[in-house]
């Protein structure tokens, strides 16, 4: 069956139909993975947002759903090059197409997504649709396109109540914004109690539970939009609480402390993306998934935080360490495996700040 990726601008790109049917308009972003593609679309990050692999076969190693980064996939659909028919992987149970449309999630494949690619870097991240129609009306949709907003998706992505993974070290509170599942399994995975909670947890009830540490998780959106967090958050940082935060846990931190943030042209999503720690000259190799970035000079020129690492790539800001604070964030995901464990040591200063064990 055909389908059509039709953009803001006016571009459409003829392919074919995979998963789903269903037409849907979303923010199309990319990501330069070559592998990964499981964890990119189960990536609570990507809500509100249709996919675009750069990398141009997708699908030969099949799904493995302990892979998975949440219970369910979270993008808008999913955009590739040429789509791997018959997997082979002996850890496989499952197929790109059928995952999919077990998921009702809309996919196009054929068209040329180093064309598109290279459309977003110029112009910029834009809307678009998805649709098997082959009698759209460039005239009616455009508007549509350009009216269309992701919203507030942290709330659709957190956890609906409180859980909590056993353990013998520190008591770790988890704020989900979206949390992917490799975050409290590094913590859990070094002895730490990990309880979970929605995002809109108060920060009367976190600390009343007495953590010996915070992690903000990573999640989608504007973080400008998740107003009500922002105030909780600032109730954290004024505790002496040691807090680590990833992402947009990160974005919300500075915000939360007087900080501003801005969307980037098209983001940072791979993961092979450089980043420079600031206290050692070491560079190590991240994975990203962000249309945001901190503006460090605000907190700096404030006394409240410097920069603690940077993008090697275009200089922008990658974690910050908070002055007189047992605080610390960063942009990029040290629970992901790009390197493949280049900056999971995050994990073990985290502990240390909580006088844990490594």
């Amino acid at each position: 069956m055909k389908a059509f990726l039709i953009l803001e601008d006016g571009h459409v790109f003829t392919g074919t139909s995979i998963g789903s049917a269903r037409e849907v308009i979303s923010e199309i972003v990319f990501n330069t993975s070559m592998t990964g593609y499981l964890e990119v679309m189960t990536d609570p990050s990507y809500a509100g947002q249709a996919v675009c692999m750069t990398y141009p076969l997708i699908g030969n190693y099949g799904i493995c759903y302990d892979d998975q980064e949440s219970m369910k996939p979270w993008i808008d659909a999913f955009i590739v090059r040429e789509l791997s028919r018959i997997p082979s992987n002996f850890r496989s149970v499952d197929t790109i197409q059928h995952f999919l449309a077990k998921h009702d999630i809309p996919g196009i494949a054929g068209i040329d997504t180093r064309a598109l690619t290279k459309i977003l870097r110029e112009k910029g991240t834009m809307n678009g649709m998805i649709t098997v129609n082959e009698n759209y009306d460039l005239d009616t949709i455009i508007p549509r396109l350009k009216a269309y907003t992701t919203g507030k998706v942290v709330e659709k992505v957190t956890c609906r109540e409180k859980t909590v993974l056993k353990g013998n070290g520190p008591k770790v509170a988890l704020m989900d914004f979206g949390a992917k599942r490799n975050i409290a399994r590094s913590l859990n995975e070094r002895g730490c109690q990990v309880t979970i909670y929605p995002a809109l947890t108060s920060a009367e009830e976190v600390l009343g539970d007495h953590p010996d540490g915070i992690m903000l998780s990573n999640g989608p959106g504007d973080p400008k939009e998740c107003t009500s967090i922002i105030r909780e958050i600032k109730k954290l940082y004024e505790s002496d609480v040691p807090i680590f935060a990833i992402c947009l846990g990160h974005q919300l931190m500075a915000l939360a402390t007087g900080g501003d943030t801005h969307r980037l042209k098209y983001g940072h999503r791979g993961g092979n993306h450089p980043v420079k720690d600031l206290a050692t000259g070491r560079v190590y190799i991240s994975s990203q998934n962000h249309g945001y970035v901190v503006d460090s000079e605000g907190l700096e020129a404030k006394g409240i935080a410097k920069p603690a690492f940077i993008n090697v790539n275009d200089r922008t800001n990658e974690g910050m360490a908070y002055i007189g604070k047992n605080i610390f964030t960063v942009q990029f995901h040290p629970e992901a495996c790009p390197g493949p464990q280049d900056s999971s040591y995050l994990f073990d200063r985290f502990m240390e700040m909580m006088g844990g064990k490594q």
